[in-house]
């Protein structure tokens, strides 16, 4: 008979899956949007606030040192709670802050809103991650991952969009605040349609809720199942991420989304700001400018979506780790491109712009975008998924702090140029690291996945896991035989009772 797991691995999609599968990408679209937003409200911040270049790099960090501390501490909370719980707190820190961030009143005041908005937007990363993951059938988890990350695309692109729109419609200084504050009504759809959302079923097997783990297993396949061993459920810690068990796989996870994000928020966040400088400065209205920057940046999104629509038909045929390579060797020419531009003029000079943004746009999210994201959730198993998951995204999230102080204030150091190269640089160390630490994941279930990293265990250490699980064991059968024993003597003295009455 089928366990509960090999029944959800080969089912087929059903409005439950795709429920499941709209309402974590919906997130994920909330996160784009709001992250990218920021690249067309900068210019207007700037010019009311005058900030020196690094508060203006911490204007633009602020969210996602908050994404540090949300992906790392929720991420365990996501273990230890549930998926469900996570899905729903996340969106509440974002309603809250991103409305907050709407009405600051100085730089400190929206640094410090945009840091705790980071913080719901970094504990969205691992649970909407896990959720999909756990919940999709093997053949298509890859593809459903990526094209789920894919709405952070479509919500960078939605963004610069409303941002152009605005700016439009309401050409003055004070636009920012409604470009930041626009997020908050879907959000608030979003927060509403979770809270008919089932709790993961491998997390409920996890735990030993066999019950409800069938139940809703039943729901979202369609299909009667009948349940007859409870999982035995793991302990774990956050260090065992650093153990010999998990440390190959924390590395990989961990060091390319901190390359990937140093490179694409670093960029993606100043995308406007760089075309400024770099295609537009014949504008002498720094309205005008930032209005022809953003119609540059919502131009330039279409490629994430292409990428993305590039991905999700090759993930699962070409596979993970081919993805990524390709990937982080198409952002390192993009970026190198885009250094040598300044020494081309005229219509050249902006043809070479665009097509050094063009191609990192597209290949950031063929590979190492979307598939950083989906790594950890497959090479982790159930009962640290989300653990991992979570510090693999803090330290993106700190690539992206990185690369949002990094630019602004090596561009005024060393020039746009030799910062843009030194990131290219970067990008091909990301792609040395994914051929040397990766391997592939696709087409195998998560139970397959799990078993390979047994296989991958020191003997001793395996011998201590089955020393440990045989112990459980042992401690539920003398449960059981305490609780026979303490029948058996209550019957006895019962019947010793009775005797004595007559």
């Amino acid at each position: 008979m089928q366990t509960t797991t090999q029944v959800m691995d080969v089912a087929k999609l059903t409005p439950t899956h795709w429920k499941v599968w709209f309402l974590s990408a919906m997130g994920i679209f909330l996160d784009g949007f709001d992250l990218f937003i920021i690249a067309v409200a900068l210019p207007l911040i700037v010019q009311q606030f005058h900030p020196s270049h690094l508060m203006e790099g911490l204007i633009v960090a602020a969210t996602p040192l908050g994404c540090i501390l949300g992906a790392s501490v929720f991420g365990r909370f996501t273990d230890k709670l549930g998926r469900r719980v996570i899905l729903l707190l996340d969106l509440l820190f974002f309603v809250v802050f991103a409305g907050m961030s709407a009405f600051s009143w100085s730089v400190i005041s929206l640094i410090v809103f945009r840091f705790l908005l980071g913080i719901g937007i970094g504990a969205d990363y691992p649970v909407s991650s896990t959720y999909i993951t756990e919940n999709m059938p093997k053949r298509l988890r890859g593809r459903m991952l990526v094209s789920g990350f894919g709405f952070q695309a479509i919500g960078a692109l939605t963004g610069a969009a409303l941002g152009g729109f605005i700016l439009m419609v309401h050409p003055e200084v004070m636009a920012w605040r409604w470009m930041l504050g626009m997020a908050v009504f879907p959000a608030i759809i979003i927060l509403l349609l979770r809270l008919s959302l089932p709790e993961s079923p491998r997390w409920l097997l996890q735990m030993g809720q066999v019950e409800k783990a069938a139940a809703v297993a039943e729901k979202m396949t369609g299909k009667k199942l009948k349940v007859e061993a409870i999982q035995a459920s793991q302990s774990s810690s956050f260090l065992d991420l650093f153990s010999h068990r998990y440390i190959r796989r924390t590395i990989m996870t961990a060091s390319t989304w901190f390359i990937m994000d140093v490179a694409f928020y670093g960029v993606g966040f100043f995308t406007p700001v760089i075309l400024a400088v770099m295609a537009f400065t014949k504008q002498t209205d720094f309205i005008q400018a930032d209005i022809a920057a953003t119609h540059g940046a919502m131009f330039l999104d279409i490629f994430l979506v292409l990428g993305i629509l590039i991905s999700v038909l090759l993930v699962d045929r070409w596979g993970r780790m081919i993805l990524q390579t390709l990937g982080f060797i198409g952002m390192a020419i993009g970026l190198f491109i885009l250094a040598v531009s300044p020494n081309f003029e005229g219509y050249n000079h902006l043809f070479i712009v665009f097509l050094g943004f063009s191609l990192f746009n597209l290949l950031v999210n063929i590979g190492p975008n979307p598939i950083t994201f989906l790594l950890p959730a497959e090479m982790f198993p159930t009962h640290i998924r989300a653990t991992g998951h979570g510090f693999s995204a803090a330290c993106g999230k700190v690539g992206a702090a990185v690369g949002g102080v990094l630019i602004p204030t090596l561009k005024a150091v060393i020039g746009l140029p030799i910062t843009l190269g030194i990131i290219g640089g970067l990008c091909l160390v990301g792609c040395l690291l994914t051929a040397t630490l990766g391997y592939e994941t696709k087409g195998r279930s998560l139970d397959e996945l799990e078993r390979k990293l047994e296989k991958d265990m020191d003997q001793a250490e395996i011998g201590l896991l089955n020393l440990q699980r045989d112990i459980t064991r042992l401690q539920s059968d003398i449960t059981h035989v305490e609780a026979a024993l303490s029948k058996a003597i209550e019957d006895v003295r019962r019947m010793y009772r009775d005797k004595e009455k007559e």
